[in-house]
């Protein structure tokens, strides 16, 4: 069974991260980080820009709140300001770090259900397993950044859950 101090782990490794790979982002040139890498959402920009629009997808559901606007296609280009990207992630981490503070037991141990956009059809989950989701496909995103900022220069720092700081 999953317990909320798993889930308030792997938020502040969420934000961790993200710290660590927008930092290294902010040092290349807008170009760079629009460029077509070859990645799945193509550019480093596109490719936060849909981890951000995911995170609210994802928050969105659990919180019972409004979904953020357009598709996962269009989600690439949801924030095309850089600084403005920078601002909603940090805010958008500050939230997970607080709603994973006020996550209980029981909430992990019931259900999620929502409407898919990607498969068109409504779909009811373990709470447990939508949550690994949720952190899976922030940390399959983020390794096609780091490995884009690699191309283009960059230098991410350590990625291990173990070295992160307390």
């Amino acid at each position: 069974m999953m317990r909320p101090a798993y889930v308030q782990r792997m938020a502040r490794y969420n934000r961790w991260q993200n710290e660590n790979l927008y930092g290294v982002s902010d040092r290349l040139s807008d170009d760079e980080r629009r460029l077509d890498r070859g990645a799945f959402f193509k550019s480093i920009h596109g490719t936060l820009s849909h981890v951000l629009w995911g995170d609210r997808q994802w928050m969105a559901r659990f919180e019972k709140q409004e979904r953020p606007p357009g598709s996962i296609m269009e989600s690439v280009a949801l924030f095309p300001d850089w600084d403005d990207l920078k601002a909603k992630r940090t805010t958008m981490d500050a939230f997970i770090v607080a709603w994973a503070d006020g996550l209980r037991d029981k909430w992990l141990e019931g259900n999620i259900s929502w409407f898919s956009g990607a498969i068109q059809r409504d779909v009811t989950r373990p709470a447990w397993e939508v949550i690994t989701h949720f952190f899976n496909h922030q940390t399959h995103h983020r390794g096609q950044v780091h490995a884009m900022l690699t191309q283009a220069g960059g230098m991410p720092h350590d990625t291990d859950l173990f070295v992160m700081p307390e």
